[in-house]
Parts: structure tokens; C-alpha cells; sequence
């Protein structure tokens, strides 16, 4: 696999790119860019890594993420089956932070952009009705033109800055730290790891794969992603189960054999870890909703 960690800029005639993204899966790609970039997912479910944080996600899911923040949209499995009939579909907006100019974003009615700005080093991830309103601008802006589009826009920009209606996603900010190796070898555990979570990994294999050392592939591991390779896979396996417990009927036992876990003990312990309830909890608030 060849990772890009850059991609291209925005081409020095444009203010902002914005795309319209209808593939049979989400870029697999670990990587980072010097852009900000507004996402939202339309269509699609699969398992969200950005800076240290996992979170399963799907439809209607709103993030926007500062420059150099290291992100991953993988789609479930069942979307890269040959004979997969599964559609992803969203909106990306990338731009910089100074989109209109040194001069413009240094007065002071752009402070609380700029706040925005510094908050967006960890990842944000919007809800309630200011998503939906970024939403629906996101997708006015897909047909806008000329000045129409930058002020649509600069619309979009105000509701995020003005809003509280947002929480934070990566535990710390990420500096431009990867080179294209590190992040080809990140490239290769996480595929790895989101194939063969629901067995035992070990950390021999895993340095095997890329030609280290157990101890070595430890210290890698722990300081490209804040957290030891072990909590790594638990937290994947932990984010799948509440996919699980959520959209289907299986039992709470059924649920921990097919994430991972060998015993039903030490599904429901670790998961209380991580989601600071039982399995059977988190499922009976969800139905609860």
C-alpha cells in the first residue's frame, strides 16, 4: 500500500475546494493535510480513527479537523466485497486558515473564527441543529458559484464559530510530526488490525509485519497514537460491539465472541472500561432513545 500523509493544496486561483464523494468506499488511506477540512458523511457506516480517538460512524456525522491532524474514514468490510452493491457518499470542504487574507482574518470581527480555528487542532465533531444547518449550507454550496459560494461559505464558517453545539474528538493536538514511512507502516497495522480484530493479535505478529522488533513495534505504536497497541485493539473491538448492540439482536454474549472476546467476564469488564456502563446498559438506553 502507498499512503499519501499530503495531499494535494488548493490551487493558488481558488479560495476553497469542495467535493462531492459517491465511491463504494471512503478513502482507506490514514493521512493528513495542511488544509482544514469540513466532512460530512451522507451515506456509509465503518469505524473513524482521527488523531487518538475511535469512534464507529454513519450518516449524518459532521467532523472538522485542523491542518496536520492525522484522519481515517474506514468503511466497513462489507463495502470492499467484490460483489458489494454498497454505496459511501458525503461532502468535503477543504480551505485555509487564511482564506481571505492576511489582512481580513487579523481584525477583530474575525476573533471568534479564529478561536475556531485553534479548536480545530483536536477535531470537532458538531451536532444538534447547527449540523443540521451546516449540512444543508454544505450542500447549497455544492451548486454555488462565484461570490455566492464564498458567502455561502463564510455561512457555514459563522454557525460553527458561533455555536457550543460541538464536542472535541482527538485527546490532543497533533503537530506535523509523520513522514511517509511512519505513516505507510500505521497504514499497514491499521488494515491489519480492523481485518483480524476478532482474534487474538499479538504483538510478535504485528512486528513481524513490519519488520521490527516486539519491543520496538511497542515504542512505534504508543508514540505515533497516544495509547499501547493492546488498548488499541480493545477500543476497536469495543467500538464494533456497540455497532453491534445497536443495529442487531444478538445477545450480549454473542456480541463479545464475535468482537474478540474470549469470555463473556471479560467482555463486560472491559467494555464498562471504555463506555463507563455494561454492554446490556448501553444497549437498553439506546432502545430507550
Amino acid at each position: 500500500m502507498k499512503a499519501a500523509l499530503h495531499k494535494s493544496e488548493i490551487p493558488l486561483s481558488q479560495i476553497f475546494i469542495i467535493r462531492h464523494l459517491r465511491e463504494k468506499h471512503f478513502d482507506p488511506v490514514w493521512h493528513a493535510h495542511s488544509e482544514y477540512q469540513l466532512f460530512v458523511v451522507l451515506e456509509g457506516t465503518g469505524t473513524r480513527f482521527i488523531g487518538d480517538s475511535i469512534k464507529s460512524f454513519k450518516p449524518g456525522e459532521l467532523v472538522f479537523t485542523g491542518p496536520h491532524l492525522p484522519h481515517l474514514w474506514r468503511s466497513d468490510e462489507s463495502y470492499f466485497a467484490k460483489k458489494s452493491v454498497l454505496m459511501t457518499e458525503g461532502v468535503v470542504i477543504y480551505f485555509n486558515e487564511q482564506l481571505l487574507g492576511d489582512q481580513i482574518m487579523d481584525k477583530e470581527e474575525m476573533a471568534n473564527l479564529k478561536k475556531l480555528f485553534v479548536r480545530a487542532v483536536r477535531g470537532l465533531e458538531f451536532y444538534g441543529a447547527p449540523r443540521e444547518q451546516i449540512i444543508t449550507l454544505m450542500q447549497d454550496l455544492l451548486t454555488a458559484q462565484g461570490i455566492k459560494s464564498v458567502i455561502c461559505l463564510l455561512q457555514i464558517l459563522e454557525v460553527m464559530a458561533g455555536t457550543k453545539s460541538y464536542q472535541y474528538i482527538s485527546s490532543v493536538p497533533y503537530e506535523e510530526s509523520y513522514n511517509q514511512h511512519e505513516t505507510d507502516r500505521l497504514n499497514l497495522v491499521y488494515e491489519y488490525v480492523l481485518k483480524h480484530f476478532r482474534r487474538k493479535i499479538s504483538l510478535e505478529e504485528m512486528a513481524a509485519l513490519l519488520h521490527m522488533t516486539p519491543t520496538s513495534f511497542s515504542r512505534f505504536f504508543t508514540a505515533r497514537n497516544n495509547k499501547p497497541f493492546t488498548r488499541f485493539v480493545s477500543e476497536i473491538r469495543i467500538k464494533h460491539a456497540c455497532k453491534l448492540l445497536t443495529e442487531t439482536n444478538d445477545s450480549v454474549a454473542q456480541i463479545g465472541y464475535e468482537c474478540g472476546f474470549n469470555t463473556l467476564s471479560n467482555f463486560n469488564k472491559q467494555f464498562k472500561e471504555f463506555m463507563l456502563k455494561k454492554p446490556v446498559e448501553y444497549k437498553n438506553e439506546f432502545l430507550s432513545l
